[in-house]
């Protein structure tokens, strides 16, 4: 049975499913800048693990949005003179480009915030009519304190929350919230940005509505099964994401969350924002694409790490022990054991090496590990 951690119940936990079909959804790209090597290892998690769930017989359905509404991409279009729309269509196709090089499932759907603008109005109107929702000066807030669970996910303290929203942009010293926790739903544009109407003015969609909107729409209201990303965004973003949905629906909104650990550089976590980043295309100036790959399986996904060149380097030495391999099978049931186990790559293979080295059939294994050779 395969087994992950569930951020939720902070346990390691048996995948279940009502059916063949488990819907999952994982936060996509904010297409401002290029994706980097944080990026590429959450995708190559959920890649992982829908690899297994077909293995197993399961149909995948996942969805990865693209934030194309959002502060950081307005600023950046902002700064650059050009359409945030010109800029997020470049950005996707290099992302494109390197889902593509590193050999990742495409996503069932690739929906894009600026597509569920109605939905998220009409969301919007439900919560304000569930009584979690409030119009103060132009903004529609979620009112965190009249919903049951708000924290649940993260298991964070009040005081803990507080810090992380400063950090990350919820502004808990606004002026217009009633609690410092109060998230955005609704906010008047600035006079350069992308407007729409509403029945609160014109205006443009939180950051955490955004996602809500699209689960509901992409998977027709069912429960996800599997939701993740980075584990930076737990707090504010899934939190915020799965209460909203949750005072809504008057059911659970996601059976399991599958978070991956932060990539750091120099002792930093890799982060747009502070420009610290290594970017998964200019690695592929120097080194094969499927070497990057194997580099980054190399890293269990719960574990954060440094980034070092000499990481991807073992990737390509693995890759040329693996392409002197004889074909065959190889111990591919020993394989399916090590990702049962929390998707552990590392061990699988670290195992597929020394056989490879053994001059034993490794390429079936590889080819459950999405490594092309």
């Amino acid at each position: 049975m395969l087994k992950v951690f569930d951020t939720y119940s902070q346990d390691l936990v048996e995948l279940s499913f009502n059916d063949k079909t488990v819907r999952l959804y994982t936060c996509g790209i904010t297409p401002y800048d290029a994706a980097h090597v944080g990026h590429a290892k959450v995708y190559l998690t959920y890649d992982i693990l829908q690899r297994r769930l077909i293995d197993l017989g399961y149909e995948p359905k996942c969805v990865r949005n693209i934030t194309d509404v959002d502060d950081d991409i307005l600023k950046k279009a902002r700064e650059l003179g050009v359409n945030y729309l010109d800029l997020a269509k470049e950005e996707i196709a290099k992302f494109n480009n390197v889902v593509n090089s590193l050999n990742l499932l495409h996503p069932r759907s690739s929906p894009r915030a600026s597509g569920v603008i109605p939905e998220i109005l009409l969301l919007i109107e439900k919560i304000i009519n569930a009584g979690c929702g409030y119009v103060s000066n132009g903004h529609v807030y979620f009112d965190v304190t009249k919903a049951a669970g708000f924290g649940s996910l993260s298991h964070l303290s009040e005081t803990q929350m507080l810090e992380l929203a400063r950090q990350r942009g919820g502004n808990p010293d606004d002026p217009n919230k009633k609690h410092p926790l109060d998230f955005v739903l609704w906010q008047p544009s600035l006079e350069d940005e992308p407007y729409w109407e509403s029945r609160w003015g014109p205006g443009r969609p939180g950051w955490h509505i955004e996602c809500s909107a699209l689960v509901l729409k992409e998977h027709a209201g069912h429960t996800l099964d599997i939701h993740g990303g980075g584990q930076d965004l737990i707090f504010p973003h899934h939190e915020c994401e799965k209460v909203q949905a949750e005072v809504v629906t008057n059911k659970k909104f996601c059976r399991y969350w599958v978070h991956v650990a932060m990539v750091r550089l120099n002792g930093k976590k890799m982060a747009k924002s502070d420009g610290n980043l290594v970017f998964v295309d200019e690695l592929f100036k120097d080194y094969e694409p499927m070497a990057v790959r194997v580099a980054l399986l190399l890293k269990h996904y719960r574990d954060s790490f440094d980034f070092t060149y000499s990481l991807i380097q073992t990737g390509q030495q693995y890759l040329d022990a693996f392409r002197s391999a004889p074909d065959g099978d190889g111990r591919i049931e020993k394989v399916r054991e090590f990702l049962d186990n929390d998707l552990d790559t590392v061990s699988a293979l670290e195992m597929l090496y020394e056989d490879a080295l053994a001059k034993k059939p490794v390429r079936k294994s590889l080819e459950l590990l999405g490594i092309n050779l």
